[in-house]
């Protein structure tokens, strides 16, 4: 499977952010998306989620399945954690499972999402009452609860600490070496093991 953009012009209100850009990502590998503000990461993010269509160009999935959308084949964590307040940390969990998945192994996969990102002790606790960390580690958290071949996540070090930071890394260097694949904007480094960098800010927009 892999991921491609093909000939991407996308514009931003009145202003062409990204022209000519044509890059794939195959599985097992993450491609990182680095510039300043205002360089089109998140421009660019939603173009592959398909929530913004391109000026130009197409997006495509090559060797997934040809009935679904690029959307339906991928998780996308924006800048919001998606989190519900009036319910606990496992019941959002629980949401995310049986919305994008609803296996038979729902509570395995929702337990090791709530282990893998430290809130197994908080299972319990009102969303409301987490921490900015704590909230983006739940949102975070329906990674795991869900398969879903393609990644595409914009800034998730927000709020983390280093050791959240570490496992979503962990995370990620998980889903590469199973054969998904990642795109992600952040303007931090991550560990990641199967990585190479897109300088959004090296492509030429013409004026």
């Amino acid at each position: 499977m892999q991921l491609i953009a093909e000939d991407l012009a996308i514009d931003r209100g009145a202003r062409r952010v990204i022209d000519g850009l044509s890059f794939a990502v195959k599985a097992g590998e993450a491609l990182l998306l680095t510039g300043p503000n205002g360089a089109g990461k998140t421009t660019l993010l939603r173009t592959l989620a398909g929530y913004i269509r391109p000026f130009r160009g197409l997006v495509r999935v090559e060797g997934g399945d040809d009935e679904l959308t690029v959307a339906e084949q991928a998780h996308v964590v924006g800048h919001t954690n998606a989190v519900k307040l009036s319910l606990s940390v496992a019941e959002n969990a629980g949401f995310w499972n049986s919305y994008l998945d609803g296996g038979a192994d729902a509570e395995l996969r929702v337990d090791a999402a709530l282990r893998h990102f430290g809130l197994e002790d908080l299972s319990e606790f009102p969303a409301a009452y987490l921490s900015a960390g704590q909230k983006r580690r739940l949102g975070l958290a329906r990674l795991l609860v869900a398969r879903r071949p393609v990644w595409l996540l914009d800034e998730p070090t927000a709020s983390l600490d280093t050791a959240s930071s570490e496992r979503l890394a962990a995370a990620v260097n998980d889903h590469t070496n199973s054969g998904g694949l990642a795109v992600i904007a952040t303007h931090l480094p991550l560990a990641l093991e199967r990585a190479r960098t897109l300088n959004l800010a090296a492509q030429k927009v013409p004026a």
